[in-house]
């Protein structure tokens, strides 16, 4: 694609530079999983298709709210210090976050190739980059994977909160990035693999809004708002991505 027509780039975190969605899965499908059990709830068990439809690119305590509402389940919201053994929104929020901080630490997270590539040849031609997660641990991610000094610009779960800005699929944080990039929306281009980070960019009505396919499907990204569908973003590198960098 042509990245002269563009000035910045927001990128989602989880899914789009780092594989960290699939610990991100791994923590919610064992949080579930063991909850319904404890509760002996027959709705029938959680899956990888719940994840996608109630949890993926949503604010920790909203994917909560959102998968316990699909099965019928109500509990009190609680306060974001319950700790994780409160059987609270944000108590078992706060016990998903404890079992992917546990992962992340034994096992580290190595950053898509393909992904790296795209900033490689974005840094090369000087288009401005920012993160947007919803994720309260975004710096922890980047800093594990070596990206940490990519980016200048993170509005994170935390950032969010702190601003009171609504998670994705409101577009607010993407609007937050790209003000403090110095970029206007119509030349900012939103790159997501969640339908709900897909949602956001469209409703920010950004110049430009990519899907990454890792498991949502392109027809379903396309559905939520993108504009292109991509299994890797190296996909995106023009032959020469230097050519129309800045003199």
């Amino acid at each position: 694609m042509e990245w002269s027509d563009f000035d910045g780039v927001l990128f989602d975190l989880d899914g789009v530079l780092t594989p960290t969605a699939e610990v991100h899965m791994h923590a919610w499908r064992t949080l579930f999983t063991d909850f319904l059990a404890e509760r002996g709830d027959e709705s029938g068990p959680y899956t990888d298709q719940d994840y996608f439809d109630h949890v993926d690119g949503k604010p920790r305590y909203d994917g909560v709210r959102s998968f316990l509402a699909s099965r019928g389940i109500t509990l009190p919201d609680g306060d974001p210090t319950d700790p994780p053994d409160a059987e609270t929104v944000c108590g078992l929020g706060n016990r998903k976050n404890s079992t992917f901080n546990q992962v992340l630490k034994a096992d580290g997270i190595v950053a898509y190739p393909g992904s790296v590539r795209l900033l490689d040849a974005l840094r090369e031609a000087g288009t401005a980059m920012a993160v947007v997660s919803s994720s309260r641990n975004a710096r922890a991610v980047l800093q594990a994977a070596g990206l940490a000094d990519r980016f200048t610009t993170v509005v994170d779960g935390e950032e969010a909160r702190r601003l009171g800005l609504p998670g994705k699929p409101a577009p607010d944080t993407f609007l937050q990035a790209a003000r403090e990039l110095g970029v206007p929306r119509e030349r900012a281009v939103v790159v997501e693999d969640a339908t709900s980070g897909v949602a956001a960019g469209r409703a920010g009505d950004f110049g430009l809004v990519v899907g990454v396919d890792r498991g949502a499907g392109h027809a379903e990204l396309t559905a939520a708002g993108a504009d292109r569908a991509v299994d890797d973003l190296a996909e995106l590198i023009m032959d020469d991505p230097g050519e129309h960098a800045t003199p």
